[in-house]
């Protein structure tokens, strides 16, 4: 509002007023000093209430300014009680001020006078007509003083009653430090509106009106809200100051604005909307609502529909500090956010009144002209306000906010509207707008909810999910460049999922479908960071075109330049925060992973730096007859080289073969036996090496399964085809221990349980409190995980389900167990780590009483279990 090179500082108001008469009442007389205190006594205005003595609540000392003839009036330098912020006041309003009027005042803490600062008249009728409203200055904070000059030049007839008002902001309340703030931002309450509307951008922590201790009796009005209800523009303004301010002094300041705009300007309340120190504290204006369309009184004209936020200080020559220009973005993109408007955007105001601007342009009263959304106060006002510093970084914050007018446009080709259901009956494709440019965009989740069921790039403008039957909100969220995040409003969805079709599984010969170090399947090239590629997979390798549900792949990463993860995913979906593996630069590792399929493809996703992926296939769930369905066991041990479990007892050699005979043992059939699940595990290796698994009998494809180097031990889960009722597991090279529990096998009999693809979808995480308690698992403790009954699967009929199950954040070396709930738990490990190593492994875990239980031997760990897929009888 400030219209000099000063900025009018709101806060603690001091008001000094020059008036034609010595005595009467109101804004054009001179009343006695009110504090009672004696003149010249120092107290500090700062957050600490009851501290120095003083007026417990805020008030205004007038003092009359002496005509000198010719056009001239002043106050003589003099003592005065304590003040913070003065400005002077006329009779007449429409009455004009010829000349610069100038005070200065003596601090009570040091004794020394200010420099003088030059008064700017306010254009009266800012905040409407007002009966007995004087005209004005804005007003000048000038920090903790006891004394005051003004002086008037004019050269013509001055206007009569010009009074020096003195405003004392008291004693009572202050503004909270900013890591002091309520952790939830408050919102004044008004009984008689509902709530505001919501927004796509979060509300700021705000000081409310209660918290700074406005002195709410000076209030009398109701509030009153822009006619159109929509707040289309944001006018920023800086106050003025004599003096630097401390944070503390914030909640003096602005109870003195409000003080100042009431008492010597007789307006309804403080003209502001919002008011931000350097700190970047918020603070609550003009009252009726954060979350309401407050019509407020900052910039003349254009009051109607927009709102007005003020920076406390002079930023004519400097900018504002960046902690305020923060608080200024996050407000007004709060604000601009419930109407959806855009904070880089442009819209259209129509001029309340003729006048020019800072720049010279013309206005007519009544006409429609453009505005940048967010504005300084010089664009619609003839003044300097907010500050040649400040105003030349509105282009900053413009663009410093969250992804603007986020919006879903279709949910499954329908748009969303009142009275508009959109219906689905399990996949969901969305598709959103944003008026954000793709450059400013991080990524896009998919809210179903309101958690994560997917994450998209940010240059996406549309993803599939999957519905479970029920009635479900739907929401995408954008993350932009800078971090800051947007949510668009909800949009309700009706899902009827038919129950899905289980599928049987068949095995496959292993063998290599892609392989980026050769261009198999894809290009020859490195993953990058945050690139996907996507293989096909139906309709390849023995793979049927149609009816596949899910296939079985081994993958493996390798010569990564950074420490990532990989996820694989069902190609056209978006892909959750699922993940398969993790890597750090030098190391090569493996996972199974039974993937759903979708249209055919299957995708995967590197988080950073580079890495080369490889995938071997070694079987496919389909809903055509003919496969082989699932049956549960164990976990069992079946194979322990250095204990001649299974085997003789000797580590496996370099290009050595173990056969282990697996059909007619530990409760496996000695026929109809397609393939085992088995967890094989590789220990004490003497070299880099990798091991292979495959059916015996057959020749060995150049598929891996384990990759190992000295001092690791190392599990993965296999799903091996059985030929000749064994299983071979080839040693490539030094020599290497091999430890296999079985989970379950496929038969062709008939009688066992059939697949069913979900997700990826994360079901646990230890780190956030996802699915069970939020801690770590420690030594020898026992994490139980509810399976049946959520995510999509069945509360009833479940034989087993498939995990990826990740090991984080280590302070040992341990093992994990993944077994069922409600059974003693064997010998069999699923995941081998050492300290500060991320491990996944897949488990296909049997399920007795619908919950899977974790064990950890040692340490302390952080566990993740991501499901894609049950067995079901």
């Amino acid at each position: 509002m400030r219209g000099t090179a000063l900025a009018t500082a709101f806060g603690v108001a001091a008001v000094l007023g020059f008036q034609g008469v010595a005595g009467g009442s109101g804004p054009g007389a001179a009343g006695a000093k009110a504090s009672g205190e004696a003149p010249g006594k120092a107290r500090a205005y700062s957050a600490a209430a009851g501290g120095q003595p003083g007026r417990a609540k805020a008030g205004v000392d007038r003092l009359a300014l002496k005509s000198e003839g010719s056009g001239g009036a002043v106050l003589a330098q003099q003592d005065t009680d304590l003040f913070g912020l003065l400005g002077v006041s006329w009779t007449d309003p429409e009455a004009t001020v010829n000349g610069a009027i100038e005070a200065r005042s003596r601090s009570s803490e040091t004794g020394k006078w200010s420099r003088w600062i030059t008064l700017d008249p306010v254009r009266p009728g800012l905040d409407g007509k007002r009966p007995g409203a004087p005209g004005a200055t804005e007003p000048v904070w000038f920090g903790p003083s006891n004394g005051a000059e003004v002086r008037v030049k004019g050269g013509a007839a001055l206007p009569a009653g010009l009074t020096l008002n003195l405003v004392d902001p008291g004693t009572a309340g202050a503004a909270r430090k900013k890591g002091e703030l309520p952790a939830e931002p408050a919102a004044l309450a008004t009984e008689a509106l509902p709530p505001g509307p919501p927004s796509t951008a979060p509300q700021p922590p705000v000081v409310t009106r209660a918290e700074w201790q406005a002195d709410e009796s000076l209030n009398d009005e109701a509030p009153g809200y822009l006619p159109g209800g929509s707040v289309k523009a944001v006018f920023v303004h800086h106050t003025a100051s004599a003096q630097p301010y401390d944070c503390s002094q914030s909640a003096a300041i602005v109870r003195s604005v409000h003080e100042y705009h009431v008492k010597v300007e007789l307006w309804r309340d403080l003209g502001y909307n919002f008011l931000i120190d350097k700190c970047g504290t918020v603070f609550e204006g003009r009252k009726g609502g954060i979350d309401q369309p407050v019509q407020g009184a900052h910039t003349f004209g254009w009051n109607a529909e927009s709102m007005g936020i003020a920076v406390l200080g002079d930023y004519q020559t400097a900018g504002a500090p960046a902690a305020a220009l923060e608080s200024v973005s996050r407000i007004a993109a709060y604000k601009l956010g419930q109407y959806d408007g855009d904070l880089n955007g442009t819209t259209t105001l129509v001029a309340g009144s003729s006048q020019k601007n800072y720049f010279g342009t013309s206005f007519t009263g009544g006409q429609p002209y453009p505005f940048k959304t967010l504005s300084g106060h010089r664009d619609g006002f003839n003044t300097v306000c907010p500050g040649g510093g400040l105003y030349d970084q509105l282009a900053a914050i413009r663009t410093s906010g969250p992804a603007q007018q986020l919006k879903i446009a279709k949910v499954n080709g329908t748009v969303p509207g009142p009275g508009t259901t959109p219906k689905s009956t399990g996949p969901l494709k969305v598709d959103w707008t944003t008026s954000t440019a793709n450059g400013l965009l991080g990524s896009f989740e998919i809210l179903v909810d309101g958690t994560s069921a997917g994450t998209a790039a940010g240059t996406a403008r549309t993803a599939g999910v999957v519905l479970t039957t029920g009635t479900h909100t739907v929401q995408v969220k954008a993350t932009a460049a800078n971090g800051k995040v947007s949510t668009s409003l909800p949009v309700t969805v009706v899902a009827e999922v038919p129950v899905p079709k289980s599928a049987t599984f068949v095995p496959v010969t292993p063998k290599r479908l892609m392989d980026t170090r050769e261009g198999l399947g894809v290009p020859k090239a490195k993953v990058g960071a945050q690139g996907v590629v996507t293989l096909p997979v139906a309709g390849t390798a023995g793979i049927p075109a149609e009816d596949v549900t899910a296939v079985v792949l081994n993958v493996t990463a390798t010569n990564p330049t950074a420490a990532s993860y990989v996820s694989v995913y069902p190609s056209g979906t978006v892909r959750s925060s699922a993940s398969n593996l993790n890597v750090t630069p030098g190391q090569t590792i493996p996972n199974l992973v039974v993937v759903p399929v979708v249209d055919g493809k299957v995708s995967f996703y590197n988080n950073d730096g580079t890495v080369d992926l490889i995938a071997d296939v070694t079987g496919y769930f389909a809903k055509a007859d003919g496969g082989s369905t699932h049956v549960s066991i164990g976990p069992k041990r079946l194979m322990d080289t250095r204990e001649g479990l299974g085997v003789p007892k000797a580590k496996v050699g370099r290009q050595g073969v173990a056969t282990l005979p697996v059909a007619g043992t530990a409760g496996i059939p000695a026929t109809g036996v397609t393939a085992v699940v088995l967890n094989v595990t590789a220990t004490n290796p003497t070299a880099a090496s990798y091991v292979s698994v495959y059916p015996s009998g057959t020749t060995r494809s150049s598929a891996s399964n384990l990759n190992v180097t000295p001092g690791q031990t190392i599990p993965n889960l296999v799903i091996v085809p059985v030929v000749h009722g064994r299983v071979s597991f080839y040693n490539n090279d030094g020599s290497v221990d091999l430890i296999a529990d079985v989970t379950g096998y496929f038969t062709s009999a008939g009688g066992g349980s059939a697949h069913v693809s979900t997700g990826p979808k994360r079901l646990m995480d230890t780190r956030e409190g996802l699915g069970v308690a939020k801690a770590k698992v420690g030594a020898q403790g026992v994490v139980t995980l509810p399976v049946a009954g959520t995510a999509g699967i069945p509360a009833t009929g479940v034989t087993a389900v498939v995990l990826n199950v990740t090991a984080t954040n280590p302070t040992a070396a341990s093992y994990v167990s993944v077994y069922p709930s409600g059974t003693v738990r064997s010998s069999a490990s699923n995941l081998n780590f050492t300290p500060g190593r991320t491990i996944p492994n897949l488990v296909v875990v049997p399920v007795v009483d619908g919950k899977i239980s974790f064990y950890n031997n040692d340490g302390n760990v952080d566990l993740i279990a991501d499901v894609t897929g049950y067995f079901a009888e």
